[in-house]
């Protein structure tokens, strides 16, 4: 009767630990409705990526435009003036920062460092010139189509 008392016991404390997920190392879980895992850092630092260069390097890895809505609808927004970017804090508590990065035009001009910032979706527009992005400054957050020829910033996911 002991014993079984004992295994009954560890099979109740195993439970909580089983239905944890495991999370990738760089990954944060903002307890999104999704379950979405969010990279904690930009790829390439604060360097650009035109719309295909992203979806050929990075895949599945880019959010979707539905996974930008999420983020923006279900996350705590605060602009950082002196870091120039986003925290983005999870219902959890838990947070990514989305620097101000600037965007890179078609012609290669890099405009608007520390009060802008351009963030490709995988998701294109319905034509073949142009996709989502999630796009900000520090009084606003929205998801725009963008020329696929400029060079945002690239945020991966996990689900």
């Amino acid at each position: 009767m002991k014993k079984l008392l004992i295994i009954s016991l560890l099979c109740l404390l195993a439970l909580p630990m089983q239905a944890q997920r495991s999370i990738p190392k760089g990954y944060v879980d903002l307890g999104l409705p999704s379950g979405t895992l969010w990279k904690y850092s930009n790829e390439g630092g604060d360097g650009f990526y035109t719309y295909n260069e992203a979806v050929r390097l990075f895949g599945n890895k880019l959010p979707t435009k539905s996974q930008w809505e999420e983020l923006k609808d279900y996350c705590e927004w605060t602009w950082r003036e002196t870091k120039r970017g986003y925290k983005v804090t999870g219902s959890n508590g838990k947070f990514i920062v989305l620097p101000a990065a600037g965007y890179r035009n078609c012609i290669g001009d890099v405009n608007y460092v520390g009060s802008y910032g351009s963030y490709w979706s995988s998701t294109p527009d319905g034509s073949d010139k142009a996709a989502w992005c999630l796009d900000f400054n520090s009084g606003n957050v929205s998801l725009y189509s963008n020329d696929r020829c400029y060079g945002s910033s690239v945020r991966l996911v996990q689900d």
